[in-house]
């Protein structure tokens, strides 16, 4: 399985972080997805990845651990989950997100590797880190 991890303190209180993460639509959008289609539990994204289009699927899911998961139920990866914490920090609150997943090579092939994924995970991450940011800023 693969792994991408980012964190990053945001000058706000967890309790508003949190706030801002819930507005599932929007937070989903600040990563750059080209698509975006929240239905309850059920959030559909598609993206433009080098020469390929990645849709998936997703769930919210509860995880003690977190304070907002989802997992994809359809799409290329064989599995694919992604976890956010919130915690208090000396200047605000530490969000941590990691996604891991593994590649479904029967379809992704050589079009798509780990390396590009994670790439572009962590510029979708860090988007949403810029978002909330900007949305919950004092």
């Amino acid at each position: 399985m693969n792994s991408v991890t980012l964190s990053r303190t945001i000058d706000a209180s967890p309790t508003a972080v949190r706030e801002s993460m819930a507005r599932i639509d929007p937070f989903m959008r600040a990563s750059g997805f080209d698509e975006v289609l929240v239905d309850g539990d059920t959030v559909r994204v598609a993206n433009e990845v080098g020469i390929a289009t990645i849709e998936l699927t997703l769930e919210l899911v509860d995880r003690p651990e977190a304070d907002l998961a989802y997992e994809q139920r359809d799409g290329v990866f064989d599995e694919m989950r992604t976890a956010y914490t919130v915690a208090p920090a000396p200047d605000g609150s530490e969000v941590v997100a990691t996604t891991e997943f593994a590649l479904d090579v029967a379809i992704v092939g050589d079009v798509l590797d780990s390396t590009i994924i994670k790439r572009r995970r962590r510029t979708e991450l860090t988007a949403q880190f810029d978002w909330l940011e900007e949305r919950t800023a004092i």
